[in-house]
């Protein structure tokens, strides 16, 4: 009798219609949050790989706020305001030199939402690296035995990459043979170059790994995509890198 009364009362239908419904509204209320907080606020991304050594190894994990609506932010003010700083470290994605069309990001939003950020439709494309950010717009950049010295485009004299970071850090200075051809990106050298205006130059703390502004050459900022803010874990080593 009850299940009769489940099937054919009309009050008995619109109690599962209201809840299917509050279900569906939840859900798209959970989604545009978790789209929203991920593009304009923080995102969680694991280390795996050994370039920001010894800062950063593989398996440490961290949060990392998003820089698109600072860097949008930037635009509107002057233009002696920066998204970043020397020494912070970024995440760069290489892979949005590719344009995306926006109802494949709408889709891939949904798609990373509902597999906690584990499967992306864009996979195959991104090229995610964590670096730090050395040079700024206007600066003046050469490099001598893989330290970077750097001249702020407001400095009449250049200071070691050290000196204009707000938090020490220890680069992992590779050894190479005495007569290594020093023209190369991996050498320890480097000539003397200025960024342009919307240019940043961002490197790994381990100087043996090449994929950085030294074979890429400068980034803009919309290839930044966040800025880590918080390590969590290993609890050993929370702090803010």
């Amino acid at each position: 009798m009850f299940d009769k009364w489940r099937q054919y009362s009309y009050t008995a239908q619109k109690y599962h219609r209201h809840r299917l419904l509050k279900l569906l509204l939840g859900f798209l209320v959970l989604y545009v949050l978790y789209n929203c907080l991920t593009a304009f606020f923080f995102s969680i991304w694991v280390v795996d790989n050994n370039t920001m050594q010894p800062g950063l190894g593989p398996g440490d994990r961290l949060i990392f706020a998003s820089t698109s609506l600072s860097v949008r932010l930037a635009d509107f003010k002057s233009k002696d305001t920066l998204p970043f700083k020397r020494g912070n470290i970024v995440l760069v994605d290489m892979g949005l030199k590719k344009p995306r069309s926006r109802p494949l990001r709408i889709l891939d939003g949904a798609v990373r939402f509902f597999t906690a950020q584990r499967v992306s439709i864009f996979k195959k494309d991104e090229q995610l690296y964590i670096k730090r950010v050395i040079g700024l717009p206007g600066d003046e950049i050469s490099m001598s035995g893989f330290i970077f010295r750097v001249k702020p485009r407001d400095s009449s004299y250049p200071l070691t990459e050290f000196e204009l970071a707000d938090k020490p850090y220890y680069p992992i200075i590779p050894l190479t043979p005495a007569l290594w051809d020093e023209s190369l990106p991996f050498s320890g050298s480097m000539d003397g170059l200025t960024l342009g205006p919307d240019e940043y130059f961002v490197v790994s703390d381990d100087r043996g790994n090449t994929n950085d502004s030294r074979t890429w050459g400068s980034v803009p900022p919309g290839l930044i995509i966040a800025r880590a803010v918080f390590r969590f874990w290993p609890f050993t080593k929370i702090d803010r890198p």
